[in-house]
């Protein structure tokens, strides 16, 4: 239960960093309502202060978090003496139902990590990205700007454009937000970045709901009722969480804030335009572009288009061009000190769109037709309901729906026509061209198109479900029909919330037990540097997370800031299938899979698998891993010494199939003897192999075909578990 304690310590912990701001930030005329921007403060206070630490040269949070709660703390005092505390309590109960919201959705968000691990970890889908922030965190908890020590100024390995050094990395180019409130939390919650990388995500999702119940309620004008079912649906809803799955808490963090630019820009161009109304909602425009700038600051450039399209198009119709102008410049003045605040992340924007366009980064994600923009898809892949055509049934009954409605608003001149339309048609419009784009070049645009979609949800959620405005005809069967929808659209969400807790409770991919001993390493004073040979990027990725004291090198372009060099580390740290056995103290054992080999030994050797491997597989729960070959399948073995070396083998496996197996070097004849494997898991020992200077070629085969196993449609070969190589000097 440490997960739901802390989860909900986590929430607790943003809000009261968030009230006292959220009271003194809310314009009179809307004053009452602060509660709505309690997380949105939190967490922006929270950026601000670990951006002024790092400023500040301090070292890390580790030495100002305790003593930065003073500064939540007495704007709590002063927003309180202000407001009064019973006109407080008034305000929070009033959104009583909606913080049951909050915390029901973050209970059941917690669910699956519950059920994955007994301690607190962090747990994904596919997406490494975890890891990356977990690193940053450590950047900021322990190191001040001016630090250069171990992986912080390996120059040769962290340059990223301008970026020499890992620290400006992460205030510049990468997403500095999440890292930020990792590193601050994380010190006051006694929590390392790997047990609160999940939580984080969680967190924000759930966090998020009172800002779309504002949606709904302040700028699209639905009733609280209708408000609060909106806002619930979107902390159900698989587009959201999709991000927790992946942990990419970056768009959870935008999300909200470009929110509250469009409140802003609606209500700003609502009521009267004077400069005084524009400065009371400056600090609600300052709080949202400070989340866009330390999280997404790509977004910057789009975040204000459904505010713009909206006053636009009302200044393009009415010919109030002058108004627009003020208008304009009342949105971009706050804009203006939060840059100058958070100027290298302005100044890395030219360079993050050009790594951008350099990189295609992500994978494929789904389309989603017009159900999907509902939630109504499969879960955790965001897969379509394709069986029996009831994808496009779906699909129909919403176009429908939302036409219907769409329809009487113009003939009631309802104003919402215009506000709905420019909330979502540029957003759809773009996602549209995104998906296209994927389509037609096969790059990953799919991946930018989703992101997109869950930054503008909190908007684009509300404007979908305008067809529950069709019960205001009074007309029972348009009432009666509306709560059908209602029903079958929340029934959809829930049965793929259902889907991601089952596959989130046996996570592919977790901090487990063997990667957090990967800590050790940097207790040993004797081992200088590291070579990162982890073969699967999650492992390699957290190893680096977990080693930033030590210089570290990588054999492949691993991430932003983590380059492929020379390996010149002493010391490589392996985790694959095959195990280098060099006699101690030239080996040692780390945990499980993973141990350091010394690169100085007489008798070291580089191993890598080459042709005829399927990926690496494991199992979730026990985190026993292996390798299944496709046939022949080969391994390039490098002697870095000017003489030969006689290597031992050992296989560690089984076969579905008995099967004769053989090893030895490509071209020649494998050595006599007769090695079988069979479904009993077995180990075998070949014959010795003799490896000349250089790089040569093992072969491991079998007389016997790949056969395919039940439900699986692969050629398999043989499956290993870990392949020990032993080499010797030749006397």
């Amino acid at each position: 239960m440490i997960h739901v304690v802390v989860a909900y310590a986590l929430l607790l912990h943003v809000l009261v960093w968030g009230a006292g701001a959220a009271m003194l930030a809310m314009p009179r005329p809307w004053q009452r309502f602060w509660p709505v921007l309690i997380l949105p403060a939190g967490l922006a206070l929270q950026s601000a202060v670990v951006w002024a630490g790092a400023q500040a040269g301090l070292p890390g949070t580790q030495s100002y978090a305790g003593w930065s709660e003073a500064i939540p703390l007495a704007l709590l005092v002063f927003g309180l003496r202000l407001r009064g505390f019973g006109p407080v309590v008034t305000d929070l109960s009033r959104f009583g139902v909606v913080w049951s919201a909050v915390g029901g959705c973050l209970a059941l968000l917690v669910l699956p990590l519950l059920l994955a691990s007994r301690g607190l970890t962090t747990i994904s889908l596919g997406s490494c990205d975890a890891a990356d922030y977990a690193a940053g965190a450590r950047v900021l908890t322990e190191f001040a700007a001016s630090s250069r020590e171990g992986f912080l100024g390996l120059t040769e390995v962290v340059r990223v454009q301008s970026v020499d050094n890992f620290f400006d990395y992460w205030l510049r180019l990468n997403h500095f937000t999440p890292s930020a409130l990792l590193a601050l939390n994380g010190v006051i919650l006694d929590c390392d970045p790997h047990e609160l990388g999940s939580l984080l995500t969680m967190v924000l999702v759930a966090g998020g709901l009172p800002a779309v119940f504002w949606v709904a309620r302040a700028v699209i004008g639905y009733s609280g009722g209708v408000s609060v079912i909106v806002a619930a649906l979107y902390g159900i809803s698989p587009i959201l969480w999709y991000a927790v799955a992946h942990v990419s808490p970056g768009q959870l963090l935008a999300a909200p804030a470009v929110a509250l630019l469009t409140w802003v820009g609606v209500a700003l161009w609502r009521g009267p335009l004077t400069w005084r109304r524009g400065l009371r909602l400056a600090p609600v425009l300052a709080i949202g572009y400070w989340l866009v700038l330390g999280s997404y600051n790509f977004f910057l450039l789009i975040c204000l288009v459904p505010a713009v399209a909206y006053a636009g198009g009302l200044a393009v119709w009415r010919r109030a061009w002058s108004r627009f102008g003020r208008w304009l410049a009342v949105m971009l003045l706050p804009l203006a000190g939060c840059a100058a605040l958070f100027a290298d992340r302005v100044a890395g924007l030219a360079e993050r769109f050009a790594l951008l366009q350099t990189y295609d980064f992500g994978w494929p994600v789904p389309a989603l037709t017009t159900e999907g923009w509902l939630g109504m898809v499969q879960g955790p892949d965001l897969a379509p309901w394709d069986f029996f055509g009831l994808r496009w049934v779906l699909t129909a009954l919403i176009v429908g729906l939302l036409a219907w409605a769409f329809l009487r608003a113009v003939q009631q001149r309802s104003p919402a026509v215009w506000l709905v339309s420019a909330i979502t048609v540029p957003i759809v419009l773009a996602y549209l061209w995104l998906e296209a784009r994927a389509a037609q070049l096969g790059t990953n645009a799919s991946y930018d198109a989703y992101k997109l979609f869950a930054v503008f949800y909190p908007l684009l959620l509300p404007a979908f479900c305008w067809w529950v405005t069709l019960r205001r005809s009074r007309r029972l069967y348009e009432w009666l029909l509306v709560c059908g929808v209602a029903i079958v659209v929340i029934g959809f969400n829930l049965v793929a919330c259902g889907m991601f807790v089952w596959r989130l409770s046996r996570p592919p991919l977790q901090v487990d037990g063997e990667l957090r001993q990967l800590r050790r390493i940097e207790a040993m004073a004797d081992v200088a540097s590291v070579n990162l040979r982890v073969p699967d990027m999650w492992s390699r990725l957290w190893a680096n997370a977990f080693l930033l004291r030590k210089p570290q090198y990588f054999p492949t372009h691993t991430y932003e800031g983590r380059l492929n060099t020379e390996l010149r580390g002493d010391w490589d740290l392996e985790g694959g299938v095959v195990s280098v056995r060099l006699p101690d103290p030239a080996r040692r054992e780390i945990a499980g899979r993973f141990a350091l080999v010394d690169t100085r030994h007489p008798a070291f050797i580089r191993v890598d698998t080459g042709d005829g491997w399927h990926p690496e597989e494991h199992a979730p729960q026990g985190g026993e891993r292996w390798q299944w070959t496709r046939g022949r399948a080969t391994l390039r073995v490098h002697n870095p010494h000017a003489y030969p070396l006689r290597l031992e083998c050992v296989l560690d496996g089984w076969s579905a199939t008995e099967r004769q197996v053989t090893l030895g070097l490509d071209g020649q004849a494998p050595g006599p003897g007769n090695m079988r494997l069979g479904p009993p898991r077995a180990r075998v020992t070949f014959p010795p192999v003799e490896l000349p200077p250089g790089t040569s070629t093992l072969v491991l085969d079998s007389p016997e075909p790949p056969a395919r196993v039940p439900g699986d449609p692969r050629l398999f070969g043989v499956s290993v578990f870990r392949l020990h190589l032993t080499p010797h000097p030749v006397r």
